[in-house]
C-alpha cells in the first residue's frame, strides 16, 4: 500500500510518501513560512524528485489535529482537494498519536505537547508494550498503546496526570521549549526530551499509523473528512463573549427571515415547520411573529396567532448554543408589549410536561398553570401543560 502524508498542524510542515515497508521521500520544513506558501510546493518537488505519480497513491494520509487552527485548515484543504481531485481516500490521523507513533516502540510514557497558549497544551499519553512471539522465537513486537487520548489541558492538569502515573517520561513538540520551566518545576517523576530529529512531526509517522488504520478500516471520503480541533479558535471564544454579553434585541419577523426560522426549526424541533408554513403564518393579519437577535446573530423566534383579545403562542424557540442568555424572556417581553398596544388582554400557551426549563422560563415570566392535555405531544408521546398569562390594559 502507497499513501501521501501530510501534516501542517503545527510550526512544522511536513509530507511524505510511505509504503507498508518504507518509506519513499519525505519532506519537512520549520521555518516560518506559512503552509499556504509551502505545502503544495512542497508536495510538487518531493513527487518530482522520485518520479511519482499520485495517480497511483492508495490513500491520503492527514493529520487531523489538534494543532494551529490556521494550519489544519490549509492542510485539510489541501488534502480534501488531492483527495476528490484523484478520487482518493482519506486516513484521519490525529496529530499527537502520530507524534507519539515516531517514537516507536518506546517503553517510557510517551508525551507529545503543542503549544495551545494561555498556559494550555494539546497532548495525549502513550507508550507502547512488547507482545511476545508465540512460538517462542526472539521477535518482540512493539504494541503502540493510547493511556489517555489526545486532548486540550493546562498544563499544570498534565503535570499532575504523570505525577500519579508514577512512571519516566519522554516529552516531545512544540511545547516543549515554551513549558519546559513549568514541567521541571511540577514533575516528580523521572524525564527526558526527545533529540532534535524526532521532537517535531514527522509526515512519515502520519503515514505509517494511517496505514495501520487504514486496514483497521478507519478512513472515509475526502468530502466527508472534518480536522479536530479539540477547542475553539481565538476568534469563535471572542464572538462566544461578545454573543452572551450582548442584550437581546427583538423586531418583527419579515418575509426575509423564512429560510433561517425554517433552519432552526428543522434543527430543534421533531414537528419542524417548513418555509412555506413559516411564511403563511407570516403573511397572515392574526399573528404576531417576532425575531431575537443577539450580537448581529439570529438567536430566535416567536409566532403566535391571535384571535377577540387573546394570543396563543404557536412556536418560540432559541439556537442551542444561545439558550439560557435572555433572547426566550426578550421575545415574550415583546409579546406583552404587543398584546399591550393591540388590546389583548391574555396570552396562551402549551408546554411539554417534561420541559422543566420552558415551564421554569414561563412561571418566571408570570405565567399560571391552568391544565393538562393528556398525550398531546407526539414523538415522544407526553401531555401538554396548559399555561396563560393575563395582561394589565392601560386605558
Amino acid at each position: 500500500m502507497r499513501v501521501l502524508a501530510i501534516d501542517s498542524s503545527g510550526l512544522t510542515a511536513t509530507v511524505a510518501i510511505v509504503e507498508d515497508e518504507q518509506t519513499i521521500a519525505e519532506y519537512t520544513t520549520n521555518y516560518k513560512k506559512t503552509h499556504s506558501q509551502t505545502l503544495l510546493p512542497m508536495i510538487d518537488e518531493m513527487v518530482r524528485m522520485v518520479d511519482a505519480d499520485l495517480k497511483d497513491i492508495d490513500a491520503i494520509a492527514v493529520a487531523g489535529g489538534p494543532g494551529s487552527f490556521t494550519g489544519l485548515r490549509i492542510g485539510s484543504a489541501t488534502a480534501k482537494g488531492l483527495g476528490l481531485a484523484l478520487d482518493k481516500p482519506l486516513i484521519h490521523v490525529p496529530t499527537v498519536d502520530a507524534m507519539a507513533y515516531s517514537m516507536y516502540g518506546c517503553e517510557d510514557i510517551i508525551c507529545p505537547i503543542m503549544d495551545a497558549r494561555r498556559k494550555q497544551v494539546y497532548t495525549g499519553l502513550y507508550s507502547f508494550s512488547h507482545k511476545k512471539n508465540e512460538d517462542g522465537g526472539l521477535y518482540d513486537e512493539p504494541v503502540f498503546q493510547v493511556l489517555r487520548m489526545q486532548m486540550a489541558v493546562p498544563v499544570e492538569e498534565l503535570i499532575r496526570h504523570l505525577n500519579v502515573y508514577r512512571r519516566r517520561v519522554v516529552f516531545l513538540g512544540d511545547g516543549v521549549p515554551v513549558y519546559k520551566e513549568m514541567l521541571a518545576e511540577g514533575l516528580k517523576v523521572p524525564y527526558s526530551f526527545a533529540p532534535s530529529f524526532m521532537n517535531r512531526q514527522r509526515a512519515a509517522a502520519v503515514g505509517a499509523l494511517g496505514i495501520r488504520y487504514y486496514e483497521a478500516g478507519r478512513y472515509e471520503s475526502a468530502a466527508e473528512f472534518r480536522p479536530e480541533y479539540l477547542r475553539k479558535s481565538q476568534a469563535e471564544r471572542e464572538r462566544a463573549e461578545r454573543e452572551k454579553n450582548a442584550v437581546p434585541k427583538v423586531r418583527r419577523m419579515t418575509m426575509e427571515d423564512g429560510a433561517a426560522v425554517a433552519e432552526m426549526e428543522h434543527q430543534l424541533f421533531s414537528d419542524a415547520w417548513s418555509e412555506k408554513s413559516i411564511l403563511e403564518t407570516l403573511d397572515q393579519t392574526n399573528t404576531i411573529c417576532l425575531i431575537a437577535e443577539k450580537a448581529g446573530r439570529t438567536a430566535g423566534y416567536l409566532l403566535a396567532y391571535t384571535a377577540a383579545d387573546e394570543a396563543e403562542i404557536a412556536r418560540i424557540a432559541v439556537v442551542k448554543e444561545l439558550q439560557r442568555q435572555g433572547a426566550a424572556r426578550a421575545l415574550l417581553t415583546e409579546l406583552e408589549s404587543v398584546c399591550g398596544s393591540e388590546g389583548i388582554k391574555k396570552i396562551l400557551l402549551d408546554v411539554r410536561s417534561g420541559n422543566s426549563a420552558a415551564r421554569a422560563l414561563y412561571a418566571n415570566a408570570g405565567f399560571k398553570e391552568d391544565g393538562i392535555r393528556q398525550r398531546f405531544y407526539e414523538d415522544p408521546e407526553e401531555d401538554a401543560i396548559l399555561m396563560s398569562r393575563e395582561l394589565e390594559i392601560n386605558v
